[in-house]
């Protein structure tokens, strides 16, 4: 199993939303991690067929996948950034109507033990009969999880699965996702770099429609680990820092109020080297260097 992107390209108008993007994956995790504008949900767009690209092409095993049709369209789960879940069904109501879309035999008992199975997986099983209507944010994202995997999909593409959830609520379907996610091809697009951190294999830093890095979370972070400093600090003395280096965020310490900054090359700074260097720190250090209107 192994998709390629080779030099995809597509334009709105004057602007270029794919730009040369360039990657190949196999099973696995793979985070596409950059800034609102990066060509994030474009990519996706193209990747569920909704769109074409203007240059490029997307192989799977060998074939591009315009020549593919709906043989395609079977390997592929997705989750789209928007709750789209029909608050009026129940969760079992949605994922038969879902299943119905997909082409499943409803007459199977194959198809009916996946609906089943996929619930309890989802730990939605207790409140199937219940209308949608009535779920919590995090029980909306799970049940759209469950749709996704229906027909047990080979590409597995998650948009911003996370965004609109609390912290108990994202850690929950970051699990979700580790545990569903075997011998699949996953793609989660997002801007938060901490959905991402533990859970995937690759990270793909992208913007402009490019891709600035591929390369595993650990290596990306050893990568600006050099450039990475905290500086126990006051709070009047923050602005002073804030405009020479690219701040992270404070953390409160026992000794005091410690200020995390990311330096350029070749700038120096009297502070200490941090050890819990995080995917946001590498975030913002390529971000800001490769992107200097990025705010």
């Amino acid at each position: 199993m192994k998709l390629e992107f080779n030099n995809l390209c597509k334009s709105y108008g004057g602007v270029k939303a794919l730009n040369g993007f360039s990657a190949e994956m196999v099973p696995g995790i793979y985070g596409v991690l950059g800034p609102n504008g990066a060509g994030k949900s474009t990519l996706m767009n193209i990747l569920t067929d909704n769109l074409k690209q203007d240059e490029g092409r997307i192989l799977y095993d060998g074939v591009d996948i315009r020549h593919m049709g709906k043989d395609y369209r079977r390997l592929v789960g997705y989750v789209p950034q928007e709750q789209i879940c029909y608050p009026q069904f129940t969760g079992e109501e949605f994922l038969c109507y879902m299943a119905k879309l997909k082409g499943l035999d409803m007459k199977s008992r194959d198809t009916h033990g996946q609906i089943r199975r996929l619930l309890s997986e989802v730990h939605l099983s207790d409140v199937s009969k219940r209308r949608i209507a009535t779920y919590s944010g995090g029980m909306k994202r799970r049940i759209i999880l469950a749709q996704a995997l229906l027909g047990k999909p080979e590409i597995l593409l998650l948009d911003e699965p996370t965004a609109g959830l609390d912290p108990a609520e994202r850690i929950a379907l970051r699990n979700l996702i580790i545990r569903l996610s075997y011998d699949k091809i996953v793609i989660l697009a997002t801007h938060i770099a901490s959905d991402i951190e533990c859970i995937a294999d690759r990270v793909l830093l992208m913007s402009r429609g490019r891709v600035l890095k591929n390369d595993a979370p650990h290596a990306l972070m050893e990568e600006v680990r050099p450039f990475v400093k905290e500086i126990l600090c006051t709070k009047e003395d923050m602005s002073s820092f804030q405009e020479k280096y690219k701040s992270s965020h404070f953390v409160q310490k026992r000794d005091g109020l410690y200020l995390r900054l990311i330096c350029e090359e070749g700038q120096t700074l009297k502070a200490r080297d941090v050890e819990d260097v995080t995917l946001e720190d590498v975030y913002l250090y390529f971000f800001d260097r490769c992107c200097p209107d990025f705010s």
